[in-house]
């Protein structure tokens, strides 16, 4: 073997590195921020670029001493850096979620290690004002060697932090070979067990920094924001020997405000020299109103240029403050992912993010689960947003090594023996935490540091927490993980400033604020965004601000992690997940879990999200009076200063009124204030208020007009009923005697001037509707109690098939008609049962026809409670196949459920079946709509009108459910010959249980007895 194997040695985390410093990018002289082009510094060599890459399946393979000079290159290949060496064809992606893809046998790996060999040659001119030379790599998993010009240079592992080394003896003048081993595993691997593909490679950007002998090489900007004023502290440290330095603060215009220079100090951080600024008026950041000050550090032969914020962060009486008012994290967690380059994200593709995330009324980030690039920070900084940064540690995998007790209470008291309790493993968690803490320190974004994520706790963490509380006093901590220890000895948790937990239920947060607790709550993980989801933001929402000891919550999570692999036939992207690679340990597709789909399109989830934490809402109403009063859910700023409002009245669905409204008094931060409305509500119809929150001044992220959120409020009148629905029962009674029954053993078949039914006296329900002649259905009709799984739905999927609701179908006992003055009534006695089950409905039915072909069901339900809450229930039919064109009376446009509606609003919609459908990867139930009056699908010949004065959903489609339920990915749906409609009592709701706790019962469709009423209008166009 040509290396030694530190990879496998527990002693050996790097080897030659730079001690840890912040990350900042020097200059000659000032030449401003250099945040997303860096490389105009002047003292920056980027070696991105084509390298030379050969790839080894095994360590063992590689026998030559690749790096030396003259090596014969001829059987290398051509690679990017940075990138994904997966994502160039050489090993294979790979996705799990908490199992390592290789034994629990810390610290050894497979003795079959993948490996990547990499060449870059580069020219390199040497400076007399900066004769030092550092070589940078910023990201690079999982460890790697490095060799200058045949020369070894050092070691390194942590996959997400720089590691810096000093090169000046051995790089030439001239031309030069830098020679690169990158290994997949190494003991490392075992700490960064985080739920996402397997990459390897050199991922983030490699640089040349050319700099003087003596330099300032480690500072640290702490703030103390006073009354008037604030301090502005700067501790360094110099590499050699001091050197003159002279700090000038600028404001946001570029004015002097203030002047320091560097003292000696003695510092219990190892900090040798400070320098104090005094700020007058001092403006403060915080993320709404994120004001940075640069801060220029000059010294005769470098520039160092940074920017500042202001702002504390303290925890008083259990409330977390910044700046002395109390915050909540409307926060996001989010992954490094991008669906062509994986783990390589630029500045572009970063800022992307965030402005969505602030077009989506986010103001917070927890960079699951490492550090991102150094720049990601500082945008972070400028765009607004409080920031968790969490260090790259994560053995989430000890977890499933096997027990004979398999219960998760003895899983998870063993969880935290083999590394998180492992003094072994102090140096190396140490480690993590402080190359984290060290680089992004002078982030004024960054508020909390995390240690890590889901390694259970022990003393590791224990001395993680106090060196970092030692070292930054400012900034607040956290640990989700150390909820479980064993129970062998008490533990010391005196370090962890919040207390945090992952997708507990309600009740368990009561619970905690019901027992006197000593820290705030903070949802680090919540509202697992998967697929059709969530379904349980606007219940967290009210449960965090009804209680201030909740600071908030990070969704689960930003964005679905996949592979792009081109276009399908049919012209859809093919995004592969977890399995699709070939790789036998996988989790399929539970990396599809954000709230966008890879290329960045919002997912409804996003939607509802956005509206949920609106900047504020109605709490009171008095629509007779004008006056509304709504509250104001921003932090920082007062409601006037940030939105215009307007309204419209919603009259069965059409806008009856509008205008704008006006703010009667200023409304401050999470206050309560008046608004007045001219507003005239009509004497009858199902109406509704909408305010409309606009963006008052345009932004970084944010055009004026623009639309931040809205509040749909029901309004009171003599007769509340949809007037469209009340006039056309009216209209369409009909006295009129031409109508026709004849029957037989199987069937009835109903006939009158323009239509021809047949009803299924086996079935209970309608075989064919003819109007005209020209049949409404392909096949008969169902009742239906199953949807396609959601992805929230896969867990109580396996009690649903188990009740074989998938297999179930309608049978009728009896059936009896007769004539009256209205038409035909058919009433039946029926069922819904599946194979070896006993029944799960009993139904009674009535079906009244009047003359003009109108069919009127009225089903009373009774459930055997002995099954599981119902997917659904409704009827289901199969509509020709051109009557595609939709209008509906209800809650849209986009797709909506009982615990998912809060994007969509009470409207007349026009749309097609195709826009109707929510294209998630994984495939499974979607667009559906609640609380509908009316829906109309429309052909070329014929239409057919669903009616009632009781809301019901209504689902169509061009894939029929089944399809839904057996595709695996979208691109492989095959449309169906027919467009499936239902007409829907209730759904079950959507919840967040793929990784959340149950649904919630105030949206679990699990009545034992429920009538269901409608009304089916055919008609020729």
């Amino acid at each position: 073997m040509i290396i030694p194997r530190y990879y496998e040695d527990l002693s050996v985390l790097h080897e030659n590195t730079m001690p840890n410093r912040a990350y900042y990018i020097p200059t000659s002289k000032y030449m401003g921020n250099l945040i997303e082009n860096r490389e105009e510094s002047d003292r920056i060599q980027m070696l991105n670029g084509i390298w030379k890459f050969r790839y080894y399946k095994s360590i063992y393979d590689l026998q030559d001493a690749f790096y030396e000079i003259g090596y014969s290159l001829k059987d290398f290949d051509q690679i990017p850096v940075p990138g994904i060496w997966q994502n160039e064809g050489y090993d294979t992606h790979q996705y799990t979620n908490v199992r390592y893809p290789f034994p629990i046998d810390p610290p050894y790996v497979p003795q079959e290690n993948p490996c990547g060999a990499y060449i870059c040659e580069f020219e390199y001119q040497k400076s007399e004002n900066a004769p030092k030379a550092y070589l940078n790599f910023e990201g690079v998993d999982s460890c790697f060697y490095v060799w200058l010009n045949g020369v070894y240079v050092g070691y390194s592992q942590v996959s997400h932090a720089t590691s810096e080394f000093d090169v000046t003896e051995i790089v030439n003048a001239g031309r030069n070979t830098l020679a690169v081993l990158v290994l997949k595993w190494c003991d490392g691997s075992y700490l960064e067990d985080q739920d996402k593909f397997r990459m390897s490679g050199i991922f983030r950007d490699v640089y040349l920094l050319k700099r003087p002998k003596e330099v300032l090489f480690d500072y640290f900007i702490t703030t103390e924001p006073e009354e008037n004023h604030a301090v502005v502290k700067i501790q360094a440290e110099f590499l050699n020997q001091s050197v003159p330095l002279r700090a000038v603060l600028l404001d946001e215009k570029g004015r002097t405000i203030a002047v320091g220079n560097m003292e000696e100090a003695v510092d219990s951080k190892g900090y040798s020299h400070v320098c104090r600024l005094w700020v007058e008026e001092a403006v403060l950041w915080n993320p709404e109103q994120p004001y940075l000050y640069t801060l220029i550090m000059e010294m005769p032969e470098e520039c160092i240029t940074d920017r500042v914020g202001i702002r504390r962060i303290t925890i008083k009486n259990k409330v977390v403050y910044v700046n002395d008012k109390p915050i909540k994290f409307k926060g996001v967690n989010r992954h490094d992912s991008d669906p062509v380059t994986g783990f390589v994200v630029n500045t572009e593709q970063i800022k992307k993010d965030l402005r969505m995330m602030k077009q989506h009324n986010f103001n917070a980030i927890r960079s699951s689960h490492y550090p991102n690039a150094p720049y990601f920070y500082q945008l972070c900084d400028e765009y607004g947003f409080f920031v968790i940064d969490e260090a790259d540690n994560e053995s989430h995998g000890m977890q499933m090594q096997y027990l004979k007790d398999s219960s998760w209470e003895n899983v998870s008291k063993c969880w935290n023996e083999r590394i998180a309790d492992n003094p072994e493993f102090i140096p190396a968690t140490l480690d993590r935490i402080k190359l984290c803490v060290h680089r992004d320190k002078n982030r004024p974004s960054i508020v909390i540091w995390s240690m890590g994520n889901e390694c259970a706790y022990g003393c590791t963490f224990e001395e993680a927490l106090k060196w970092t509380k030692e070292f930054d006093p400012t900034r607040l901590t956290h640990y989700e993980s150390a909820y479980y220890r064993s129970d062998k000895r008490r533990y010391d948790y005196s370090n962890i400033d919040i207390y945090s937990r992952m997708y507990p239920a309600l009740e368990e947060i009561q619970d905690y604020l019901d027992n006197k607790p000593d820290k705030p709550f903070l949802l680090v993980e919540y509202c697992h965004a998967m697929g059709n989801g969530p379904g349980d933001l606007e219940d967290y929402f009210q449960y965090i601000y009804d209680n201030d000891i909740l600071c908030g919550g990070f969704v689960w999570e930003w964005c679905d992690h996949a592979i792009y692999k081109g276009q399908a036939e049919n012209g859809k992207a093919m995004y592969y997940y977890g399995g699709d690679h070939g790789e036998q340990i996988h989790d399929g597709n539970f990396c599809l879990d954000g709230l966008v789909y890879p290329n960045r399109k919002p997912h409804t989830g996003l939607l509802e999200y956005k509206n949920v934490y609106r900047p504020a809402r109605i709490v009171k109403c008095e629509a007779k009076t004008g006056n509304f009063w709504l509250q104001n859910y921003m932090d920082f700023q007062n409601l006037e200063d940030i939105i215009d409002i307007t309204y419209e009245v919603i009259c069965d669905g059409k806008q009856v009124e509008q205008g704008s409204a006006v703010l009667t008094e200023s409304i401050r931060p999470h206050a309560i204030g008046r608004i007045k409305l001219p507003v005239t509500i009509p004497a009858k119809g199902n109406c509704y208020l909408k305010l409309e929150y606009r963006q008052k001044q345009e932004n970084l992220f944010l055009k004026k007009g623009e639309i931040l959120g809205f509040d749909e409020w029901k309004l009171t009148n003599q007769d509340g009923r949809n007037q469209t629905v009340v006039a056309l029962q009216k209209n369409r009674e009909c006295k009129e005697s031409e109508i026709h029954v004849t029957e037989d053993d199987a069937f009835l078949t109903v006939q009158g001037k323009k239509f021809h039914y047949q009803y299924d006296k086996r079935t209970g329900l309608w075989n064919q509707l003819q109007v005209s002649g020209n049949d409404i259905f392909t096949k008969p009709m169902e009742i239906n109690i199953w949807r396609a799984p959601t992805d929230n739905d896969r867990k109580i999927k396996s009690e649903w098939i188990a009740a074989h609701y998938n297999q179930s179908i309608a049978r009728a006992y009896k059936t009896e008609y007769q004539m009256t003055e209205q038409g035909v009534e058919i009433r039946n006695v029926m069922s819904v049962a599946a194979p070896t089950v006993q029944k799960i409905l009993m139904i009674e039915g009535l079906w009244r026809i009047n003359p003009r072909g109108d069919i009127q069901v009225r089903m009373i339900v009774k459930k055997d409670m002995e099954f599981p809450q119902l997917p659904r229930f409704g009827i289901r039919m199969f509509l020709q196949k051109d009557m595609k064109q939709v209008t509906y009376c209800g809650m849209g446009p986009m797709e909506c459920y009982v615990d998912k509606c809060r994007a969509a609003s009470h409207g007349i919609y026009q749309t097609s079946v195709e826009e109707l459908h929510e294209d998630y990867i994984r495939p499974q139930e979607n667009g559906s709509h609640i609380d509908c009056d009316y829906v109309v699908m429309e052909g070329q010949l014929q239409k057919l009108m669903a009616v009632s004065e009781k809301s019901f959903s209504f689902h169509a489609s061009c894939y029929i459910q089944e399809e839904l339920t057996k595709k695996q990915h979208n691109y492989e749906l095959i449309p169906a010959d027919c467009v499936e409609l239902c007409l829907d009592y209730a759904q079950n709701g959507i919840g967040s249980n793929s990784c959340g706790p149950v649904l919630s019962d105030i949206y679990a469709f699990n009545e034992e007895a429920f009538l269901f009423e409608l009304q089916l209008i055919m008609s020729e166009i």
